[in-house]
């Protein structure tokens, strides 16, 4: 039986995380990408066991790499967006933060995508409709919850609304202290944490329509059941951008009481 896009999100994912962990520790090659960015040996070998993957069982589809670039055929209606080590930074730090995304987008919607952590042997993973956790080899369905009032804030740039819109602006702001405590992971793993109940919400600016980096990660939300929204309140990939992803209403209700009262002392 062919296997089914989720399926291939997840055992490309799970073959990217397994370079990944394989890697670590090791002396890494630096590739230098811009100023203040780079990538390692690590983010070049697991973007090319992931690609193998895809493009074994769906050799047709369009692909866009966060260290290769797009392939594939102009217009195509299937796009595969690929970020091998979300985390660079963390993970050459020998810090164990790191995400490995994989997502499908069939049209304007994505279907498929998969989320995997190397080192805590768990893979996130949505067919579009419900979100799970692979963990030995059983699946288990997310539930958000709200109850550990822990709300990871991506400090990392771009910052395309700034000044109206600062995250950090969150972590020193009283009304955000009487509800939440802030976290910094510096890793879109936090968004399928989020998805699994073990943080409240996420913040971060940014745009991130096909982003290979938060693609993944807003589907396995959505699927789960989590509110999502650009940082205003708007759709997603609408308005100012951005995203605030939170496990409930109420949660989400007071993030966004807290972005309004900052933007309006800074405009």
């Amino acid at each position: 039986m062919p296997i089914t896009d989720e399926e291939l999100a997840l055992t490309a994912a799970q073959a990217g995380a397994a370079v990944v962990r394989a890697m670590w520790g090791t002396s890494l090659t630096r590739f230098a990408k811009s100023a203040d960015d780079f990538a390692t040996a690590a983010d070049i070998e697991a973007e090319k066991a992931i690609l193998d993957v895809i493009r074994t069982a769906r050799p047709d589809d369009a692909v866009t790499g966060e260290e290769s670039g797009r392939t594939g055929r102009d217009g195509a209606e299937r796009m595969w967006l690929v970020d091998p080590l979300c985390g660079t930074l963390n993970y050459a730090a020998r810090t164990m933060l790191v995400a490995v995304n994989v997502a499908l987008r069939a049209g304007s919607a994505v279907t498929a995508a998969a989320c995997a952590d190397p080192f805590a042997g768990e893979a996130f993973w949505t067919d579009g409709a419900h979100a799970y956790v692979r963990r030995d080899a059983r699946d288990e369905l997310l539930t958000p919850s709200a109850e550990s009032r822990l709300v990871d804030v991506n400090l990392d740039p771009p910052f395309p609304n700034a000044p109206a819109f600062r995250a950090v602006g969150l972590l020193g702001d009283p009304g955000f202290a009487e509800r939440f405590r802030p976290r910094v992971v510096s890793t879109t793993l936090a968004l399928a944490w989020v998805a699994a109940g073990r943080r409240a919400a996420y913040v971060t600016d940014g745009h991130l329509r096909d982003s290979v980096h938060f693609a993944s990660g807003i589907a396995l939300c959505q699927a789960a059941g989590c509110v999502v929204t650009g940082i205003y309140g708007e759709p997603p990939h609408t308005g100012a951008g951005g995203l605030v992803v939170a496990a409930d209403r109420e949660t989400h209700d007071a993030l966004l009481e807290v972005i309004a009262i900052g933007r309006s002392t800074r405009t």
